[in-house]
């Protein structure tokens, strides 16, 4: 992405987080908790407000908190020294600035879909590291999310997407029974590299 791109995104970013309320940690994470380990290193990628970065701190990890949005992180940084948590976040783009490889033990990431990137973020888990990651599909019952199908899973595409790694979790019920009940419009997937 070149720099005027990465801009015209950083803003719309901003604006986006200076309005936003906190949020609750991602479905993924939240019930899935037990399968974090007792300590390591944690990234939440593309972080936003940060739930997920408190929960893996709260859970005694030492975890960063990557974000291309400065409001996001601000907010991030503030919301840990509210809490008493160390919270290394950083305004990152994850373009150009991925993470390194083998460099952590939890990496989440919530909400946020760049295929391309997807073999950095295998990746960067270090043996026996767990991924857990949530977003949107587009077999969905209601208009939540992203507009741009771009931006929005195929059938079973989560899969594909880290098919290197052990799935231990996965989740994707589409449009199939009672669609006011279960998660509907998004994906879930916790995997673990061999």
């Amino acid at each position: 992405m070149n720099e005027a791109a990465t801009d015209a995104l950083r803003r719309k970013w901003d604006t986006r987080y200076q309005a936003a309320q906190p949020r609750s940690p991602a479905a993924v994470l939240q019930e899935n908790q037990h399968l974090l380990p007792p300590r390591g290193r944690a990234l939440d990628l593309a972080c936003g407000l940060g739930a997920n970065a408190l929960l893996l701190a709260r859970h005694g990890l030492d975890v960063s908190a990557w974000d291309l949005s400065p409001v996001a992180v601000d907010s991030v940084r503030t919301a840990a020294a509210a809490q008493g948590m160390a919270v290394d976040a950083q305004v990152r783009d994850l373009s150009t600035s991925p993470p390194e490889p083998a460099s952590f033990d939890v990496i989440v990431v919530a909400h946020f879909l760049d295929r391309t990137m997807a073999p950095a973020i295998a990746a960067a888990l270090r043996p026996g590291g767990v991924l857990f990651y949530q977003t949107f599909v587009r077999e969905s019952v209601s208009d939540v999310g992203p507009s741009s199908p771009r931006f929005r899973l195929e059938r079973n595409e989560l899969l594909a997407l880290f098919d290197g790694l052990i799935v231990r979790v996965y989740r994707e019920e589409g449009t199939l029974g009672d669609v006011r009940r279960g998660l509907r419009d998004e994906a879930m997937l916790v995997a673990q590299r061999p």
